[in-house]
């Protein structure tokens, strides 16, 4: 079993095997007063999470609260399994997200239309959690879980409409959820940096995600903690990397909905377009083309552009 990643500041990351893949999403734990997690994967992944925290000397029932920087499911699916195993615990969440934690029926359509048949494999079961355990933090709100480390709750939208990220006082870090993108840490062993959008239907906006990233960045905060995966204290290289990919993202998408009218062949033409876009550019980076990172890429760019095409599509609707 892997050894949750000691961070430093008393927080840990325990890797959550998401897709069945290390590396790929995480849940952040803090070993303060009050014992908080942050972000629960899907429910694949609790019995990954559970024995992170049996190797961490935490009991599920010392859990205090548990955080969701939005409800998309490989960031909340597991909420309802691991209230039902946290049972002193208090859920986080968005305003615009805790109906749907309540009822996640819709989250789970969204999801299949999205995912197929590999729906259950990867998320089921997806469990409602109690409205009376659920606390709503809204922009700028505070929660204190020990006598040297407050969170802030800010909203920021772009990647979602319910999306939160949170500041932590003791590391002066963020945690971003999938605001300012996805940190492919697969290229650790060739010592490149690869930070990336995230640009999934429904909700994405590009303006929305630029402002929120420059909310974050006048912050001057130290570290960013993403969920997919792990941190980083190179923190400007983080905003470089947004602030050319994701225009690159749009300018491709308004390209592809020039050839075609269609959702599913201008979203597929995007696809083969953003990953030949970013091969070129890990090939300079010495990324060999049998690297690991790019099975997740596919997946990930094949989500990406249908929410970049969603997104065009709406904004061409909202003209006429």
């Amino acid at each position: 079993m892997k050894q949750p990643e000691k961070i430093g500041h008393d927080m840990y990351l325990i890797d959550d095997f998401d897709l069945g893949r290390d590396k790929r999403t995480g849940t952040y734990v803090l070993l303060d007063e009050k014992v908080t997690l942050i972000e629960t994967c899907a429910s694949p992944s609790v019995p990954h999470i559970l024995a992170g925290l049996e190797q961490l000397n935490v009991q599920p029932d010392d859990v205090a609260y548990i955080i969701v920087t939005h409800v998309h499911l490989d960031h909340a699916g597991a909420a309802g399994v691991m209230m039902e195993a946290c049972k002193n615990a208090k859920l986080i969440v968005h305003p615009r997200g805790a109906r749907h934690l309540a009822d996640p029926t819709k989250l789970i359509q969204g999801a299949r239309v999205v995912y197929g048949d590999k729906f259950d494999q990867l998320f089921s079961p997806v469990l409602p959690v109690p409205a009376d355990r659920m606390i709503i933090k809204e922009d700028g709100e505070t929660l204190q879980i020990g006598p040297d480390r407050t969170l802030t709750f800010y909203d920021t939208p772009g990647h979602a409409r319910h999306h939160m990220s949170i500041h932590d006082s003791k590391s002066n870090g963020i945690f971003t959820g999938d605001t300012i993108g996805i940190y492919y840490r697969e290229l650790d062993d060739l010592q490149v940096e690869l930070y990336l959008p995230s640009t999934s239907p429904t909700q994405f906006h590009p303006g929305e995600m630029k402002e929120s990233m420059r909310r974050i960045e006048d912050m001057r905060v130290d570290a960013i903690y993403f969920s997919h995966f792990g941190h980083t204290t190179n923190v400007q290289e983080v905003y470089k990397q947004i602030s050319y990919w994701l225009p690159q993202f749009i300018q491709h998408g308004e390209n592809a909905l020039q050839q075609h009218s269609d959702f599913a062949l201008a979203a597929n033409t995007l696809k083969e377009e953003l990953l030949t876009l970013i091969r070129s550019y890990l090939t300079e980076k010495g990324v060999p083309a049998d690297h690991s990172v790019y099975e997740i890429l596919n997946l990930d760019i094949e989500v990406c552009s249908m929410g970049i095409v969603d997104y065009l599509l709406k904004q061409k609707q909202a003209v006429k």
